[in-house]
């Protein structure tokens, strides 16, 4: 082997990365991060993410050290944690994410949702939502599954309803992941895990139980991994996200990211409207008229309010 390679990174645990190298069948190499490597401008939990295109110099041993990050089309980050200023990189070169959600054992609050759906935004990779576990619905869920798709494919977000559990709904979901490379997030217990191993057969990833307790997931996933779809593509596996801090949303960006809200602010008074108080607020009045959903600006004011609070630390 060269003492040079480049590759794509297919897992990281924490403590070492796996890069497959460019082009070849060849076994992944392991690596760690040369010396103090950081990606210019970005506090981040660590600098080198699933779906990077990487150089690595090659050891003895066939062991590597990651020594150079191409430029990357985009990638999906979040807040590292509530009490953190650092980020932490979800993936990279992403095709489309995809947000598995649940209407019940867990239900998947839409604050969770739209927040996960505006960081995509932010970052330029284009989203979608799957609600699982259709099989558990009763007439309300489905109800509220029919709302909500009626909502965010109006929106432009495809929304699939499916059961990982019996399959319904799964050939659209091939279809809509075909030969992309996808990043597949949720909270723990939304069945990702079962629903990887319905895409993937013979992958069988370990699956968890919902606590009944607090109706939340467990985690199974404890580190990142991108696999290979038998219809050609990849699928990046992330650990469940109990919740998702948004990170750099500056204030008078964030309806930029809630498309509708964004298409209703061209016809507001002010060019740099809020859309909370001002008067002639062409959003408030959709709102108003129900041409954009409560939940929606819920979710608006409530990013809105955070990043107001980190513009004041940044003056």
């Amino acid at each position: 082997m060269d003492n040079r390679m480049k590759g794509t990174v297919i897992r990281n645990t924490g403590a070492w990365y796996e890069v497959r190298p460019e082009g070849s069948d060849a076994t992944p190499v392991k690596c760690k991060v040369k010396g103090n490597f950081r990606i210019k401008g970005l506090r981040t939990t660590s600098p080198v993410a699933v779906g990077d295109r990487v150089t690595v110099d090659i050891l003895p041993g066939d062991t590597g050290f990651i020594t150079a990050i191409e430029p990357r089309k985009n990638y999906i980050i979040r807040r590292a944690s509530n009490l953190s200023k650092e980020s932490h990189i979800l993936a990279a070169n992403i095709d489309l994410a995809i947000l598995v959600a649940t209407l019940r054992e867990p239900a998947t609050p839409t604050t969770f949702i739209d927040r996960f759906l505006a960081t995509a935004e932010a970052y330029n990779v284009p989203a979608a939502l799957v609600l699982n576990k259709k099989d558990m619905w009763d007439a309300d869920d489905r109800s509220l599954a029919n709302a909500m798709t009626y909502l965010y494919d109006g929106i432009g977000y495809d929304t699939l309803s499916i059961s990982a559990h019996t399959g319904e709904g799964l050939a659209a979901l091939r279809d809509l992941i075909k030969e992309k490379t996808v990043l597949l997030a949720g909270n723990s217990g939304v069945g990702k895990s079962s629903l990887i191993n319905a895409l993937i057969p013979g992958l069988n990833l370990r699956t968890g139980a919902v606590s009944s307790l607090h109706h939340t997931g467990m985690h199974t996933t404890t580190f990142s991994e991108m696999y290979d779809l038998p219809e050609g593509g990849e699928l990046i596996d992330i650990p469940g996200v109990k919740g998702f801090g948004t990170i750099d949303f500056e204030a008078a960006q964030v309806s930029h990211y809630f498309p509708e809200i964004f298409a209703a602010a061209r016809d507001c008074r002010y060019a740099d409207c809020s859309h909370t108080h001002e008067p002639g607020c062409a959003v408030r009045s959709a709102l108003e008229n129900n041409h954009i959903a409560q939940s929606r600006y819920a979710s608006y004011l409530s990013i809105l309010e955070e990043a107001g609070e980190r513009d004041k630390y940044r003056k």
